[in-house]
């Protein structure tokens, strides 16, 4: 793992966020139990850029636990929580993000969980589906699809399903 966090030592205070989340999301509860079963995402790679905090690292335990590769950042630097990130890592989980990040480090963090080549993308505003469609055309082959969580990213997605320029399937 090369995961770039800012404090690794903030684990255990994201921890007890994620679990406290764990005790009151009784469908995701349900999920990571059915997917810790089935596997439904074993072999797959999934790049996740949503605002990371408890609810979404959450998210990120129940794919691991169905088998997914996790490659996680942040889709707002300003709400990116150091302690839930720091968490994900200690759980093995890799994760490329930090509180208040620039625009610069924020940018080389979504590079970072595309780089890994993912079969699916959940995206918050756009910006993994845009970059996968300018910088890293040669993995969208890899890509079976994804989906967007924001209003701007489905307008985003829109405007390319009517260039013709959407290469896989995003709901």
């Amino acid at each position: 793992m090369s995961s770039e966090i800012r404090d690794i030592n903030l684990a255990e205070s994201g921890e007890r966020k994620i679990e406290w989340v764990k005790r009151n999301c009784d469908l995701l509860r349900m999920l990571e139990e059915e997917f810790s079963k089935t596997k439904p995402f074993a072999g797959k790679k999934v790049a996740l850029s949503v605002h990371l905090e408890a609810k979404t690292a959450y998210l990120c335990k129940v794919l691991a636990a169905g088998g997914a590769e996790m490659y996680v950042t942040g889709s707002n630097p300003l709400s990116t929580q150091d302690d839930v990130a720091a968490a994900l890592v200690a759980a093995g989980l890799e994760v490329h993000a930090w509180y208040d990040a620039t625009e610069e480090e924020y940018n080389h963090h979504i590079r970072k969980v595309l780089e890994v080549g993912p079969n699916i993308i959940i995206d918050d505003g756009g910006d993994l589906v845009h970059l996968m469609h300018t910088k890293y055309r040669h993995l969208i082959p890899n890509v079976i699809g994804g989906c967007e969580e924001t209003t701007t990213g489905i307008h985003r997605l829109r405007a390319m399903a009517k260039a013709g320029t959407l290469m896989f399937p995003m709901v």
